[in-house]
């Protein structure tokens, strides 16, 4: 069962952060979701490919010093 959709609350889970943070990725740094309706699923593959890209690297951040974090 590795193919079902993830919940925001089992993504942060999955990569270690609280759920504000995946709200703020996918604002800020594109992460990769599907809103269905009023919640977001995300594939798990598809965030982990995300994140081996660099996708949630900080050093991204730097290129844009102005943007601050909320």
């Amino acid at each position: 069962m590795e193919d079902r959709w993830l919940s925001v609350d089992q993504i942060a889970d999955h990569l270690g952060i609280k759920r504000d943070t995946v709200y703020r990725w996918i604002e800020e740094r594109q992460m990769p979701g599907h809103k269905i309706g009023r919640l977001w699923k995300f594939n798990k593959q598809e965030v982990d490919e995300w994140v081996r890209g660099g996708g949630a690297d900080d050093k991204r951040r730097q290129k844009y010093p102005d943007k601050k974090e909320r």
